[in-house]
């Protein structure tokens, strides 16, 4: 038992040991699997590869497990991507705190999901056809409505208020939007074709006369593909029509 007898580097190790030179910790236990889990390894993945990145073997493969290991939480891929529109959708704003009025809150209401949708550039496709959709999504819808009870408008036109602007949302961001029009998000001809437009076809004067005064502009911020100009069209089209059925109610 003399520890003359060991060798120099057992000895060494010993110390280590003895010591707590040398960690020796157990493995930290992995967390459980979940549902939760899943979904949000399988948005981080979207947010930073895009959506034809998400497929049941690399989320698997980002958790460290199997991919028969998912599929005892989620059934397919496209009940992957409907956990996943729910989380990153996130709860729906409470607007009825927001002063202002019913436009304030659709402002709030419009302003929070642009956001949403922009953290997260795959939400506007992924969230297009027939498909289930989860409380939390259609709670965005729900309290958009409700912001617009008092108006005047019935129920269908509280709706397809709604619709409109969450259409407008959708055609406003870049992820959509892009490929979409031979111009740049600042309203300049594409490169690629300006040549073309400007020099060797004459059918669009009307298009290029727009696009050599887009730098005009009646306040200081920047470009944003419509965005405010079509929210406050959209809005103003809505005041009008409550102004008129209000007006309609008294007479």
């Amino acid at each position: 038992m003399s520890s003359s007898e060991d060798a120099p580097e057992d000895q060494a190790g010993s110390i280590e040991l003895l010591w707590g030179l040398r960690d020796r910790q157990a493995k930290k236990q992995r967390p459980a699997l979940s549902v939760d889990r899943i979904a949000r390894a399988a948005i981080e993945l979207a947010d930073t590869e895009g959506m034809p990145a998400v497929s049941m073997q690399r989320v698997a493969s980002a958790l460290e497990v199997t991919k028969m290991a998912l599929y005892r939480h989620v059934s397919s891929k496209a009940e992957l991507v409907a956990v996943m529109i729910e989380t990153a959708v996130g709860a729906p704003p409470e607007l009825g705190a927001v002063p202002g009025g019913w436009r304030a809150r659709m402002e709030a209401w419009a302003a929070g999901m642009r956001e949403t949708w922009r953290r997260h550039p795959w939400l506007p496709v992924a969230t297009v056809g027939r498909r289930v959709m989860g409380p939390r999504e259609i709670g965005w819808t729900e309290c958009a409505v409700a912001a617009l009870e008092g108006t005047g408008l019935s129920g269908g036109e509280r709706m397809d208020a709604v619709f409109l602007l969450s259409g407008h949302i959708r055609n406003t961001q870049s992820a959509t939007a892009a490929g979409t029009q031979p111009w740049t998000t600042d309203r300049r001809l594409n490169p690629l074709i300006e040549d073309l437009m400007r020099t060797r076809d004459t059918r669009f004067p009307g298009l290029v006369a727009a696009t050599e005064s887009t730098g005009e502009s009646t306040d200081d911020s920047p470009r944003d593909n419509g965005w405010q100009f079509g929210l406050d069209r959209v809005l103003d089209g809505l005041a009008t029509l409550i102004a008129d059925r209000a007006e309609r109610d008294v007479g």
